[in-house]
């Protein structure tokens, strides 16, 4: 049986195995014994991996053993740094030199200048209006961020438990566990205002009391690591980055609660996050922090954790579902109530959080629940991790105060539109979210706001558009995905979401009507007001939303039979220009119905009747003499 101060003791003995943050952000002087002078952190979440960051991480260690300093250089493998359209990343430490799409060929030149030189290398590090930044925190993208459910993600090497306990972890549950009841417990997380962050947000605190005050035992937990949208890549961030700190937060929400056993359910087609967990629950037991019969931390609470993994099914996100899954059974959701808490997971009491909830709780008690409460709105307490992406210049993994506004998100964090284009709109909590227009930009984000306005915070997808997006074909994309991850189970969702889906198809063909957009507003409302779970419930916000502020697209789609910016191709045709065409036959010879023909003297004309409108005449035109224009042809109405 070992205490927290045996781990401590553990961690520091391990000098060799901890990657010492030299930076004053991460002080520690108790570590010592190491005689690395620099910290070269590589990113190694998937994102990163993907674009080549462990041969990055490989190349160094080839180069600095060739100069006889690989001892002086702390290489650490670290999850996601968040920029991952930046990747590959890489930090340096102490002075905290932040590195963007390094490529093999960058590497000598690091180590020469920099590692060795003392000299950072400008032309590889983030800028800000053209000026190189000097420290990492001082980037744009960096800035308006505030970490604390991923606080040390991209800081720490995820597979080394020394280091979470270096730098603070588990402490939060050994204080829990020695100075704090159950109720007491709980009552910490009520304060600090947490709300669930994988879905409505309901409070965290008043969930781990049901569970509580549930009669029967043996109780669990599962954290829910199978969001099928956005939220799946940043629960996957977590798992990958710091999977120590989830299991920290489990195992004092399983404290609170009564709970004796608890469950990871992941998504198989993440094999690093579950590598990851895997691993840190095997370490947990080797320090006697998890397994039947462990005294944890010389307390008499007893808990053990098990990974199942899940097929990926979006509907498994619904905590009901999920639980079917984990039994073994078909991921379908069921009738509340009776609710989790009360009749979960083999028919016992189950408390069911996100990775992001439980990833909060760790530094909740560690700081306190006013300094938590003190971040957000009145209603809407703490931070929020969103994934950023879209037509916007960074995108990646983003963790704001809640109350931030959508412009500062979008053109502060996330550095704006690209291409020269305008904002059109902003799509948030996943494929079943809602799309906000330009007049929302100012709106500050947090759960009631959202709702009201017909978008949700769900698990904090957040998806920019410009003005080269068509709002009728988004609502209809977002909905074909919702309409295929339905289970099946009840008629609004599983017929009606078909309903919708080819009202918006026959719209975007060009044989719409505008009764269409009344029984889309009704049949989406039925919807939400009688599907049995959350999928179904939501589903029908990107057409609803789209149709409440984009009215007008609707009806160019309907009565004009145009698409105003040319992406339903029913509703568009190409044209050449006769006085820019040269007569070079290459759209003739590339088109691939031989719907082209003419002459060098005549100039080329399209068969409208025969013309699948597949591009490649416009790619192949050097004088740009074919266009793509809205609207039906003419000769096709007759």
């Amino acid at each position: 049986m070992k205490t927290i101060e045996d781990l401590k003791k553990i961690a520091t003995d391990s000098a060799p195995l901890i990657k010492l943050r030299c930076s004053d952000a991460y002080k520690n002087p108790n570590i010592k014994g190491t005689k690395a002078r620099i910290d070269l952190l590589v990113c190694c979440g998937s994102g990163c991996t993907s674009s080549g960051s462990l041969k990055l991480k490989a190349k160094f260690v080839e180069i600095l053993k060739a100069k006889n300093i690989l001892e002086e250089i702390n290489i650490i493998e670290t999850g996601c740094m968040g920029p991952c359209d930046m990747g590959p990343v890489i930090m340096v430490y102490p002075d905290g030199t932040f590195y963007k799409r390094v490529a093999m060929e960058d590497v000598e030149e690091i180590v020469t200048s920099h590692l060795v030189g003392g000299k950072p290398v400008e032309r590889l590090m983030a800028q800000d209006n053209g000026v190189p930044v000097k420290n990492h925190k001082d980037i744009p993208f960096f800035k308006k961020q505030v970490k604390v459910a991923l606080e040390d993600c991209g800081f720490i090497h995820p597979e080394s438990i020394e280091e979470y306990i270096a730098w603070g972890g588990y402490s939060a549950l050994a204080d829990i566990l020695k100075n704090k009841s159950q109720e007491e417990t709980i009552e910490v997380v009520k304060k600090s205002g947490l709300r669930g962050r994988g879905g409505a947000g309901f409070p965290t605190g008043n969930k781990w009391a049901f569970v509580k005050g549930a009669e029967h035992t043996p109780k669990y937990v599962i954290c829910n690591a199978d969001e099928g949208d956005p939220g799946a890549f940043m629960d996957r961030s977590l798992l990958e980055g710091d999977p120590h700190r989830v299991i920290e937060g489990m195992m004092i929400a399983a404290y609170a609660t009564g709970a004796s056993r608890g469950f990871f359910y992941i998504r198989a087609e993440y094999p690093l996050a579950i590598k990851r967990i895997l691993k840190a629950i095997e370490d947990c037991k080797k320090n006697d922090l998890l397994g039947e019969g462990t005294k944890i931390l010389g307390s008499n609470f007893e808990f053990d954790i098990e990974v199942r993994t899940g097929a990926g099914a979006f509907v498994c996100g619904e905590e009901t579902a999920l639980i079917s899954s984990v039994e073994g059974k078909r991921g379908q959701p069921t009738p509340k109530p009776p609710f989790p808490a009360i009749s979960g997971l083999w028919k016992q009491p189950t408390l069911v959080n996100n990775v992001e909830t439980l990833a909060n709780i760790p530094t909740i008690f560690r700081k306190g629940a006013e300094w938590f409460a003190a971040m957000g709105t009145e209603k809407s307490k703490g931070t929020k991790v969103f994934a950023l992406t879209g037509d916007i210049a960074n995108t990646g993994l983003v963790e704001v105060p809640m109350g931030i506004t959508l412009k500062e998100m979008i053109y502060e964090v996330g550095g704006g539109i690209v291409g020269g284009h305008d904002f059109k709109a902003v799509q948030l909590g996943g494929p079943s979210g809602g799309c906000l227009t330009k007049q929302h930009l100012d709106v500050t984000i947090d759960y009631e706001n959202l709702t009201e306005r017909g978008a949700m915070m769900g698990s904090g997808g957040v998806i920019v558009m410009n003005d080269k997006n068509c709002m009728v074909n988004v609502a209809k994309f977002f909905l074909d995905f919702s309409m295929d991850e339905s289970c099946g189970k009840c008629v609004p969702c599983r017929v009606g979401l078909k309903q919708m889906y080819e009202i918006l198809h026959k719209i975007t063909e060009g044989h719409g009507e505008e009764k269409d957009i009344e029984e889309l507003e009704k049949l989406g409302v039925m919807i939400k007001q009688t599907s049995l779970c959350g999928l179904g419930q939501t589903a029908p916000n990107p057409v609803l939303s789209t149709i409440r502020y984009f009215r007008d697209e609707y009806m160019a789609h309907i009565k004009d039979k145009s698409c105003p910016e040319k992406v339903c191709l029913p509703l568009m045709h190409f044209e050449v220009l006769k006085d820019k065409c040269v007569g070079c036959s290459m759209c003739a010879k590339k088109c691939p119905v031989n719907c082209i023909s003419g002459s060098r003297e005549e100039k080329y004309i399209i068969d409208q009747t025969k013309c699948v409108k597949c591009g490649n005449c416009i790619d192949v035109c050097k004088p740009k003499a074919i266009v793509k224009n809205a609207g039906v042809h003419k000769d096709m109405k007759k």
